[in-house]
């Protein structure tokens, strides 16, 4: 996708005021930095800014009226009117007390339990944020192609990878066929075996990881259905990508790296894809989960040694 045709309003339904927080945090990365000028100011301030007018948080920003119009249509709002009604909207929601709208770092001195709250709290606005940003009109139809695909082949490194293996073994243990790659070579040498019917999923939170992106491509051109699992919606894998599910990510840190918080929100999407693809299958997925779960529990037992 590149940044003209994101800035087009998509003229479906807006987010919703508590998907707004979500969207900024999943797409600030990749705006202009005069629009994360204005991104920033909404996610900070929201009662603050829904009081503004676009002249307003435009001379607030240092940014224009433009900017901020291309902004609030790039969260999903078809004018600057709209983006001011979600920002009200949220803003209400914050005050109502049901969350923080800001966790603080982990420092090096927090006691242990101020560290499982604050990684607690950032798991779960992760999952909340990646949810709420979810489209599950693409999801739909991944699960659609995944559930009739002769072959899955799925391209992941580092802690992408490990998602990619989880996924690999969850359509595995339901009767599909299905492959983990972590290895570029391999990678490309199994894409080239794609063909129309088969399915290609590449995972990568930053859209642009070159070992991920050629087996994809290859698996596009090979006329494979192709998925990009990326936080970054607008990065270089959603030009071979037929489907884009976007992830969300916690804030980085020193101590928490945005490998970790990424593999939370990919997972998420990894669960939400394998249990829609289970649900289509049901018929021959349930027996062999049961095959699976029968052959695990005769390996371990104490007769089977």
């Amino acid at each position: 996708m590149t940044s003209d045709v994101k800035e087009i309003y998509s003229g479906g339904a807006p987010p919703a005021p508590a998907a707004l927080a979500a969207k900024v945090r999943t797409l600030a990365p990749s705006m202009t930095r005069s629009m994360q000028r204005v991104a920033e100011a909404v996610a900070a301030d929201p009662a603050r800014t829904a009081a503004l007018t676009v002249t307003g948080l435009a001379e607030l920003t240092g940014t224009s009226e433009a900017t901020v119009v291309r902004t609030a249509r790039l969260l999903g709002y078809p004018g600057y009117r709209d983006l001011r009604l979600a920002l009200a909207g949220l803003a209400a929601h914050q005050e109502s007390g049901a969350a923080p709208a800001v966790t603080a770092d982990i420092a090096v001195d927090d006691p242990i339990a101020d560290v499982v709250a604050k990684l607690a709290y950032d798991e779960q606005q992760t999952l909340a944020d990646t949810a709420a940003g979810l489209d599950t009109v693409q999801l739909g139809a991944v699960v659609t192609a995944a559930a009739s695909a002769r072959r899955i082949d799925i391209y992941g490194v580092g802690a992408s990878g490990l998602v990619g293996m989880d996924l690999a073994q969850k359509l595995l243990r339901i009767g599909l066929i299905a492959h983990a790659h972590s290895d570029p070579h391999l990678a490309v040498t199994n894409a080239v075996q794609l063909r129309p019917g088969d399915v290609a999923i590449a995972i990568t939170h930053s859209g642009s990881t070159g070992d991920v992106i050629e087996p994809l491509r290859v698996a596009f051109d090979r006329g494979a259905t192709t998925v990009a699992i990326t936080g970054r919606p607008d990065g270089a894998v959603s030009q071979y990508a037929d489907h884009v599910l976007t992830t969300s990510t916690a804030r980085e840190s020193e101590l928490r790296p945005a490998a970790m918080s990424s593999r939370t929100s990919q997972l998420l999407v990894v669960d939400c894809l394998f249990v829609g693809v289970a649900q289509r299958t049901y018929e021959t997925a349930a027996p062999a989960l049961a095959a699976s779960y029968e052959a695990l529990a005769h390996r371990h037992s104490p007769r089977a040694r």
